[in-house]
Order: structure tokens, then C-alpha cells, then sequence
């Protein structure tokens, strides 16, 4: 059974079940009916632009940036939100202006915990984000829980979408009982029910959950 295309492996070492099961297409995340829609229609017709997902925790923000570039074909840039510094900044921008890429290409820059980048950075940005300084075929994506600590100037630069695991539950046991079938070959007893609930829709906390009910089993 294929939940996802081709699971990662890593130096032949099982892995936890939320990298095993990570989604690398935008079509096979759980959940989230209309990113999805609107990440997909932008996957077919790229333009330069500054995204903002937004949402709590596990719901797959920064995988889905991920799936989105391979969709595209995207030369990625991660920036850890503790490394968003002016500097980091600044060379990754010059990166996307100068470095190799295919034909018709794009740059995807993610920077994940956005709210908790330096207000230096955030006033770095503002400029990299409209035409005055914007990077040629470049992406930029922003994750953060809230856009509580991000500036009114910063945020109207950005396309907002909210990820939200509202009437996740009922997907999210589906997802955990074929996951079960996959690793043991048979129905789970688990009440997958409970497991997405006490999970409060964070899928990759639920497959947590489902780890340990593997390990008990």
C-alpha cells in the first residue's frame, strides 16, 4: 500500500513515522482542501511572490513549501527562523539574483517561524518583497503559528494562507489506521478516534501517539 510516493530512508535506519509518512506532493497532505487548491493552481502558473502560511503547529506548513518546490522543480533556500538574520538575508537574496538555475526556473526562499525572525530582518525584507529590490524568479514563503509579531508593512506584502485543522479529525484517524496497516500488515485495534482527538489535529504529534501504540503492540 502507497500512502505516499516513496518514503525516505536514511543510512538503511528506521525512521519516526512523521518523516516516514511525510507528504512529498501537494495532493496527498490530509486535510487542508483549500491550500491545497490554491498551492496547486499556483504550482501551474509560478510568478514571483511572497507567501505567508499560517497556522497552529503539525499541520505540515513547512512540508507543504517543500512540496510545493518539488512540484515546481524549485531550487530551495531554507532559513531557520533563529538563522534570520540580516546577513542570512542578504546572501541568500544575492544567491537567488546571481546562482545557476534551470530555464524559466525558480528560487524558493522558506524562512519557517517567521514571527520569530529579528526586526532587522523583518525591515531587511520589506524591499526584497516589492519591485524596488526584488530578487529575478524568486518565491519567498513565510511559516509562523501567528502573524501577531509581524509587521503591518511586512504583512502587505504577502499572500496569506491559513492552515487550519478544523474537521480534521475524522481524516486524520483514516490516515492513522491505514498508516497502522502499512507498518503491521493487518487492522489496527487501536480507536484512531481517540489518537487524532488527544492529538488536537496535529498530524505529526498524532503519529507520535501512533508510535508508541506500535511499540505497545
Amino acid at each position: 500500500m502507497s500512502l505516499f510516493p516513496a518514503p525516505q530512508f536514511s543510512l538503511g535506519f528506521p525512521q519516526p513515522l512523521s518523516e516516514k509518512y511525510r507528504p512529498r506532493r501537494i495532493q496527498d497532505f490530509i486535510g487542508l482542501d483549500k491550500p491545497k487548491r490554491i498551492l496547486a493552481g499556483f504550482a501551474a502558473s509560478p510568478k514571483n511572490a511572497a507567501l505567508i502560511f499560517v497556522g497552529e503547529s503539525g499541520l505540515g506548513k513547512t512540508t507543504m513549501a517543500l512540496a510545493l518546490a518539488e512540484e515546481m522543480e524549485a531550487e530551495v533556500h531554507l532559513i531557520p527562523s533563529q538563522k534570520c538574520t540580516v546577513e542570512n538575508v542578504e546572501d541568500t537574496v544575492r544567491t537567488c539574483w546571481y546562482a545557476t538555475r534551470k530555464v524559466n526556473g525558480f528560487h524558493l526562499v522558506v524562512i519557517d517561524e517567521a514571527d520569530q525572525m529579528t526586526d532587522k530582518a523583518q525591515l531587511a525584507l520589506l524591499s526584497k518583497l516589492d519591485s524596488t529590490a526584488r530578487p529575478p524568479q524568486t518565491i519567498f514563503i513565510f511559516t509562523c503559528n501567528s502573524t501577531n509579531g509581524l509587521e503591518k508593512r511586512f504583512l502587505s506584502r504577502c499572500i496569506q494562507i491559513e492552515f487550519s485543522n478544523y474537521a480534521l479529525r475524522g481524516e486524520l484517524a483514516a490516515f492513522l489506521g491505514k498508516v497502522w496497516e502499512a507498518e503491521t500488515g493487518k487492522p489496527g485495534t487501536v480507536n484512531f478516534e481517540r489518537v487524532a482527538k488527544d492529538a488536537c489535529g496535529n498530524i505529526r504529534e498524532a503519529l507520535n501517539r501512533l508510535e508508541v501504540e506500535l511499540l505497545a503492540a
